[in-house]
C-alpha cells in the first residue's frame, strides 16, 4: 500500500485537490510519509485528511506538515503533533478555513501556535485532546469551534468578533492522562466569554462541573440557543442551574440534557427551591 501510495504522488502532476490518507500505521514508514508531505506541498494540496491508524498514539508527525501552504482544509488524527517551538516562526496556512483534530497528542502552545498561523480559518474541530485544554482565543476569523471527548480546563474567548457557535459534547470532567496510575483530579472547569459579540450558539454547559466567567453581570445577551447537561439526582449540580440561566436573558431554545447519575442521588430539590429564587428574565 505504501509503495502504490508513493506512486500515485510522484506520478500525478498537481495541483491536488484531496488527498485522504487514513488506513495505514505510519511508524515503519517515517521516510515515505515525510517524502509523501514534501510532494503534497509541492504540488499545492488543498484539503488533507491524514490519519495514524491506528497505533501508536505518539508517533511525530514531521514539521513538513507546515510547508502545505495551499491548504484549504486540514485534518489530523492519531499523531504527535510536531514541536512548534522548532518550526520557523515565517510557516503558516494562509489559504486554511477548516482545521479537525482527532486524538493527537500536543500541547497548549502547539494548538496556539496553528490558531496564529491561520489567518483565515473559520471552523475548529478538536476530538479527544490528551490533556487538560486551556484554550485562550485572540482569532479575528473563527465561526465555529466544536470540541469533543476532551476536559477542556479553561477556555478564555478574549477577542473573538465573528465566533457564532461553541459546542461542546460527550465532555470529560476530568483529564484522559494518568498521573502515577489515577486519573487526574476532578475540578471545574472555567468558560470565560469576554468579547464575542456573535456567538449565538452555546453548550452543552455543565452547572456544577463548569464555572462561566464574564463581564461584572456574567451576562451573554447574544446567545439565543443553549444547551445544558443537568444530573437531576445531584442537588448541588440542580442548584446551579437558576444562576446559568439568568447569564442569558435573550435566549430562543434552551436544550437539556440528563444522563443517568453513577453515583447515589443526593435527593432533588423542592419547588419552593424554583419559588424562592424569582423570575428569570428572558
Amino acid at each position: 500500500v505504501t509503495a502504490a501510495v508513493s506512486r500515485v504522488l510522484a506520478a500525478h502532476p498537481g495541483p491536488f485537490r484531496c488527498v485522504h490518507l487514513t488506513r495505514t500505521t505510519m511508524e515503519e514508514h517515517r521516510g515515505e510519509m515525510a517524502r509523501w508531505l514534501d510532494i503534497l506541498a509541492a504540488k499545492g494540496v488543498q484539503e488533507l485528511v491524514f490519519v495514524n491508524r491506528p497505533l501508536p498514539i505518539d508517533l511525530r508527525l514531521p514539521a513538513t506538515i507546515f510547508s502545505c501552504a495551499s491548504l484549504t482544509r486540514l485534518h489530523l488524527g492519531i499523531w504527535r503533533l510536531p514541536d512548534t517551538a522548532a518550526v520557523p516562526r515565517a510557516a503558516r496556512f494562509p489559504n486554511l478555513r477548516d482545521l479537525g483534530l482527532y486524538w493527537n497528542s500536543m500541547e497548549d502552545r502547539d494548538l496556539d501556535f496553528m490558531l496564529e498561523r491561520s489567518p483565515v480559518l473559520e471552523s475548529l474541530f478538536i476530538l479527544g485532546f490528551q490533556s487538560g485544554l486551556r484554550l485562550r482565543l485572540v482569532n479575528q476569523s473563527l465561526r465555529c469551534i466544536q470540541l469533543g471527548f476532551s476536559f477542556a480546563e479553561d477556555i478564555d474567548l478574549v477577542d473573538a468578533p465573528r465566533l457564532e457557535r461553541l459546542f461542546q459534547f460527550a465532555e470529560l470532567t476530568e483529564s484522559p492522562k494518568m498521573n502515577n496510575g489515577r486519573s487526574t483530579r476532578k475540578r471545574s472547569s472555567v468558560i470565560k466569554i469576554g468579547s464575542a459579540p456573535k456567538l449565538r450558539v452555546l453548550g452543552y454547559l455543565k452547572p456544577g462541573e463548569q464555572e462561566l466567567a464574564g463581564n461584572k453581570e456574567n451576562i451573554v445577551p447574544s446567545v439565543q440557543i443553549l444547551g445544558i447537561e443537568v444530573q437531576f439526582g445531584v442537588r448541588n449540580t440542580v442548584k446551579k442551574v437558576p444562576g446559568f440561566l439568568r447569564c442569558f436573558p435573550n435566549l430562543e431554545t434552551l436544550h437539556v440534557q440528563s444522563r443517568p447519575i453513577s453515583e447515589e442521588s443526593t435527593g432533588k430539590v423542592s419547588v419552593k427551591f424554583w419559588q424562592e429564587g424569582g423570575p428569570i428574565k428572558c
